[in-house]
């Protein structure tokens, strides 16, 4: 097991931050290189680490290809980041892989869309609370107009009691831990390094491509030797991969569909009834609870004098051996989905995970709006509301895109037919004679939720270098 080299490593990929409740992501636009990579050295030494322990304010910083170029980076060595994070979000093929039409189209993005102003570099700020962060956040911006930097966008966001977002779920709960960093969870929950970080070998027993630097450039000392053994200075060690897509929660529009699915007979709301259907399109109860253990209650509610956190962060749990044809946690639920644990095709249990954990994210979300917390009674918030979804991989498109697209979006997934992911992969205008479902296996016929529509819209997104400390230094240097 390689051991990571964690003081090289951006915090944010270790950790969640959860004691920093407030960030703020803005997005910069580079108007002047010189003064930008000046910029860049100067803040390096705040760069929050993976080895450190704040107790203040937490500061990432990741860069789009783009960016790279307006920076100096050279288009040869810029050619050797992988094809996915070089073309970036919003190319067509891109969009169609990620079913990004109607109102998800990027020409109406706020940001990193085809009609936005180019976002070259991300800063994230977090705090522990609003004051203190925005205090941190001026205090940097004060340096953007002498810096050649350009405020694009900004966007405040938080956590929310009980890491709960605004459709009223318990959300991180099952996360993939990387060898060697320190943190550990279930045995099938640990990856190999190289899944997340390049520079270490991955699931596959390789190394994952990494920017090499083919052209000399800027201070090479600074970077580490290319670990596959190329004979290049290898600028992606200790770096990933950051997707960040921010996606707008339809609250009401979500509660009132489920409320309709689920009506009494005189047309009254049935909160218990409304709370289940939610719960089987999740896989998970709105404390956490999971569905394939708890099929018809949520725990925490029916055992009110257990400690809810044996419910709420149960993680101990497969498909295959205690729920084989999806009759606890239907087969399109939206975790059994995106991760099939056990159940991945019909493959054996052992080679089930292994296939799983190929496509595994570790993912951050961060909420935006009014901390509202919906329901089936309450489901009206002030404004828009929606989150920041982020997650790290070291191959976007076996990693990302593949879970998006082959998991996600497409409708045949498992023993499914008109089925996409309820959350993430409905179509708002699907075609003429498509039918969008939601299936509920059940005996002696399974039960339909017919007319699924879409509940979240994105609104932002891109796809960026998240460099070590040393490629940080390293792009003042170019």
């Amino acid at each position: 097991m390689a051991t990571i080299e964690l003081s090289d490593v951006q915090g944010f990929l270790i950790s969640e931050y959860q004691d920093m409740q407030y960030s703020c992501y803005t997005m910069l636009h580079v108007t002047d290189a010189a003064a930008a990579k000046s910029f860049i050295k100067n803040i390096s030494g705040s760069i929050t680490h993976a080895a450190g322990n704040s107790k203040g304010n937490c500061l990432n910083i990741a860069f789009t290809s783009r960016g790279l170029l307006a920076l100096g980076l050279k288009e040869h060595n810029l050619n050797t980041f992988i094809r996915e994070f070089r073309e970036g979000m919003v190319t067509p093929h891109r969009q169609r892989l990620l079913g990004d039409f109607d109102s998800s189209d990027p020409a109406t993005w706020e940001w990193g869309g085809t009609k936005n102003d180019v976002v070259h570099m991300i800063l994230m700020v977090f705090g522990v609370d609003r004051a203190g962060t925005e205090s941190y956040y001026d205090s940097i911006k004060a340096q953007f107009s002498a810096s050649g930097l350009k405020e694009v966008y900004k966007i405040d966001s938080q956590l929310l009691p009980g890491n709960k977002e605004h459709f009223g779920f318990r959300d991180g709960i099952s996360q993939p831990f990387i060898k060697g960093s320190g943190h550990s969870g279930k045995e099938s929950d640990n990856l190999n390094a190289g899944e997340f970080l390049m520079g270490y070998k991955s699931e596959y027993g390789v190394y994952p491509d990494s920017p090499l630097m083919f052209e000399p450039q800027g201070d090479m000392k600074m970077l580490h030797d290319d670990a596959a053994g190329s004979g290049h200075k290898d600028m992606g060690r200790n770096g990933t991969f950051m997707v960040i897509r921010q996606l707008k929660q339809d609250v009401k529009g979500y509660w009132t569909f489920l409320n309709e699915k689920t009506k009494n007979d005189d047309g009254s709301v049935n909160e218990k009834e409304s709370k289940k259907l939610a719960a089987k399109m999740m896989g998970r109860w709105p404390s956490g609870a999971p569905v394939v253990k708890y099929p018809d209650h949520d725990p925490v509610e029916q055992y009110p004098d257990r400690d809810p956190e044996q419910f709420i962060n149960d993680n101990e749990f497969f498909y295959n051996d205690t729920d084989k044809h999806g009759m606890k946690c239907p087969f399109g639920a939206h975790i059994r989905r995106l991760n099939p644990r056990d159940s991945f095709e019909e493959n054996t249990k052992k080679e089930s995970i292994l296939l799983s954990n190929r496509h595994r994210m570790i993912r951050r979300a961060r909420l935006y709006g009014e901390p509202f917390i919906s329901s089936p009674t309450d489901f009206t918030p002030n404004g828009e509301v929606g989150m920041l979804f982020t997650c790290f991989n070291a191959d976007i498109s076996r990693q990302f895109e593949f879970v998006q697209y082959t998991w996600a979006n497409y409708p045949k997934f498992k023993q499914l037919v008109n089925d996409p992911d309820p959350f993430i992969g409905v179509k708002e205008n699907p075609a003429p004679g498509t039918h969008q479902v939601f299936t509920i296996p059940n005996q002696p016929v399974n039960k339909y939720i017919t007319g699924m529509q879409r509940f979240v819209t994105v609104r932002g997104g891109g796809y960026f270098f998240f460099p070590s400390l040393t490629a940080i230094n390293y792009l003042s240097t170019i």
